[in-house]
């Protein structure tokens, strides 16, 4: 089994109802999953995610000083379970929005811009596949459709979940 970084667009009254019943939000998020289908662009899809390259984006972003935690979410949703492996998080409309902007401004080449792959192992970055430079390769195709997922998200002024399952 895999751990996948998970993303939910939420309307804020949306995001504000996911706050007082977390049991809704979770069916609200398998509903979501379950109507979308891999073919959704990223601009016009409710979910997203980024799959087994979560920990490898969080390590790059960090790294380049990202002003939000796009992978793990910023806010923990109050009283909420595990959605997988820990409790969703979540963006606010104006998180999403400054997160929007700085994905816009950069590209993958200035994320990995001297990265070592050794760094990668060093950190325990998940999963453990950092062997050769080229495995720096690896979350390339997945920065561009986060970027439109984001992008789509702050121009319809929506908030985000965020979730490790």
């Amino acid at each position: 089994m895999s751990m996948n970084g998970e993303y939910l667009r939420v309307t804020p009254g949306e995001l504000a109802r996911a706050l007082e019943d977390p049991e809704w939000a979770l069916d609200f998020a398998s509903d979501v999953q379950d109507q979308e289908d891999e073919e959704t662009a990223p601009a016009d899809a409710r979910h997203f995610t980024t799959h087994q390259t979560w920990n490898l984006l969080g390590f790059l972003l960090k790294r380049s000083d990202f002003p939000v935690d796009i992978v793990f979410g910023e806010e923990l949703i109050p009283e909420a379970d595990d959605w997988g492996y820990e409790p969703p998080r979540y963006l606010t409309v104006d998180r999403v929005r400054l997160a929007a902007d700085s994905l816009n401004r950069m590209t993958y080449d200035d994320l990995i811009h001297g990265v070592d792959h050794n760094e990668l192992t060093a950190a325990e970055v998940y999963p453990q596949i950092w062997d050769s430079p080229t495995s720096l390769e690896w979350a390339r195709d997945l920065l561009v459709p986060l970027t439109e997922f984001f992008q789509a998200a702050a121009s319809a002024e929506h908030a985000m979940v965020i979730w490790l399952d």
